[in-house]
């Protein structure tokens, strides 16, 4: 699949809001950002890795994975489940966020909240057919460069980017159990 005018019109349109709203929350006064984890899901051999993206319900467009922190779990272990709720992915995943980006959300006042994601590797063991979301996403695997193309906040852009030169170093965990 590759990028629409349309997904680029929202790419454009996420960096002009970036670009004004960091400027405005200064001179309003900025309250810390929110934190959700994301899962960046991996599969393939060492040097040819893929990503996953899904499709948000509301606006259908590209992201990864990604929640809010749950009690009784690890930052890496929401990650791990938001990924299974929402894609149908099971792994193994990373203890230490490859990165973090930030997004705005908007609330139905039409407000937008900083959000502060993490992002965990994720690798694949299995793509279950059944998961809580299942048939409200769509799901596509992309090389690293490719996904940076679809997705519409610029700090994500970039660590999909950077992805190649960070992945030899954080190979996946010897034990595939689940981080809780």
């Amino acid at each position: 699949m590759r990028p629409t005018d349309a997904a680029a019109r929202r790419r454009l349109r996420a960096a002009w809001i970036a670009r004004i709203a960091s400027p405005l929350a200064g001179l309003l006064g900025r309250r810390p950002p929110a934190l959700q984890v994301a899962a960046l899901c991996l599969r393939g051999a060492a040097g040819a890795e893929q990503v996953l993206l899904i499709t948000s319900r509301g606006s259908g467009r590209w992201v990864l994975p990604k929640g809010w922190p749950m009690k009784g779990r690890s930052l890496a272990g929401a990650a791990q489940r938001e990924a299974w709720e929402e894609a149908g992915v099971t792994g193994a995943v990373g203890r230490a966020p490859l990165g973090t980006y930030h997004y705005l959300k908007y609330g139905r006042g039409g407000l937008g909240r900083r959000v502060s994601v993490n992002v965990y590797p994720l690798w694949l063991r299995r793509l279950e057919p059944h998961f809580p979301e299942a048939g409200q996403r769509d799901l596509g695997w992309f090389a690293p460069a490719e996904a940076a193309a679809l997705v519409a906040e610029p700090e994500l852009a970039a660590l999909l980017r950077a992805l190649p030169r960070h992945l030899p170093q954080r190979q996946p965990p010897r034990d595939a159990a689940a981080a809780t």
